[in-house]
């Protein structure tokens, strides 16, 4: 059954991969601890390509393929583009809190723009939204040309924000033609990337010996796999926990799923299956005591299970605060998003 189930995401995924995107989340925080106040994000296809924080104040590419996109002072004009950004941000936080009635704690304002085209029936959809802590603010409609203000708060923008025409058509040139001409070019040069498929390390982890015995993958590429476990050939549906995908900081994923009880007469019955989109062959794991990883036997590999686990705290933490990100996923060379005119006069402050 979990093979049918398989073969029918793929199904879906197959469908759905003609379908790429490039977006920018830029997210400003106030009074969040050990975390930067500005933070600018670049995602094409849901992979991570530039980086860039208020605390290393220089933006970095997250996939070695950027490199031959862009020009060698790409990276200076982007730092120096997201550095004048993050001032107007800490504004617009101020600003909100005012409108809201708030004095001090914490509070997030974020901004996401970008596009999806379908390079299968060129149908291009354009994102352009701002939010504020885990709630819509205003949001830009490709199709009215007008913003829409889901809370009163937002109204006094909208109201200004829906005179400026210059910037509007400036906005809708974006999303539908300049936009989509990056997907094309990045799609173009990041083929061999994004088209590869990597392998995962596997390995069995058990906290104590009547712990639950976790069936551990990190470093595959891409997102489109499964994990389950059998006894005697047979998949398990009861007694099992999955986990989700989860990213790595270097562009690959994780995921686990965990086997609750093993009667001591049943060991050896079981065993652990990972199975990669385009990938034949499975990679099975056999419950076995004598390769689990535990607190009680220390191995070689458990600094490299303690770094992966410091690393998806880190990932969870982030994630947390971003709600856009799923809420429940020249002509010569593509010029960075944020370095276009509209970017810049829409991340001005929000008052008047």
């Amino acid at each position: 059954m979990n093979t049918l189930i398989f073969l029918v995401l793929l199904g879906i995924n197959s469908a759905a991969a003609v379908i790429h995107s490039l977006k920018y989340f830029y997210t400003a925080s106030s009074q969040v601890p050990n975390f930067p106040e500005f933070v600018a994000v670049g995602m094409f296809d849901e992979d991570q390509i530039a980086y860039y924080d208020s605390k290393i104040r220089t933006t970095e590419p997250r996939q070695d393929w950027m490199n031959k996109v862009v020009d060698p002072q790409y990276w200076e004009r982007s730092t120096g583009i997201f550095s004048a950004t993050q001032p107007n941000f800490k504004a617009n936080i101020e600003i909100l809190k005012q409108r809201f009635n708030q004095t001090g704690g914490v509070h997030i304002f974020q901004f996401m723009y970008g596009c999806e085209w379908d390079d299968e029936n060129k149908e291009v959809k354009g994102n352009w939204q701002y939010g504020y802590d885990g709630d819509d603010f205003i949001a830009f409609d490709l199709k009215t040309e007008t913003w829409i203000a889901p809370t009163p708060q937002a109204v006094i923008t909208k109201l200004k924000w829906d005179k400026d025409r210059a910037w509007i058509t400036q906005a809708e040139q974006y999303l539908n033609q300049i936009c989509p001409e990056w997907v094309k070019k990045y799609v173009d040069y990041g083929r061999s990337s994004l088209l590869r498929t990597d392998l995962p390390s596997v390995s069995l982890l058990q906290k104590t010996p009547s712990s639950p015995v976790s069936c551990h993958a990190t470093g595959f590429y891409p997102d489109r796999a499964m994990m389950f476990w059998r006894k005697d050939g047979e998949d398990l549906h009861d007694g099992v926990e999955k986990g989700e995908i989860l990213p790595n900081h270097d562009g690959t994923f994780q995921m686990s799923v965990e086997l609750k009880s093993v009667s001591p007469e049943d060991w050896g019955k079981y065993e652990c299956v990972f199975q990669l989109s385009g990938v034949k062959e499975d990679i099975i794991k056999r419950l076995d005591k004598a390769v689990i990883i535990s607190n009680e036997k220390p191995t070689d590999t458990t600094p490299i299970i303690i770094a992966a686990v410091v690393v998806l705290a880190l990932v969870i933490a982030i994630a947390a605060i971003g709600f856009f990100i799923y809420k429940k996923k020249n002509d010569k060379r593509p010029p960075y998003p944020a370095s276009n005119q509209e970017v810049i006069e829409q991340t001005m402050p929000l008052s008047a």
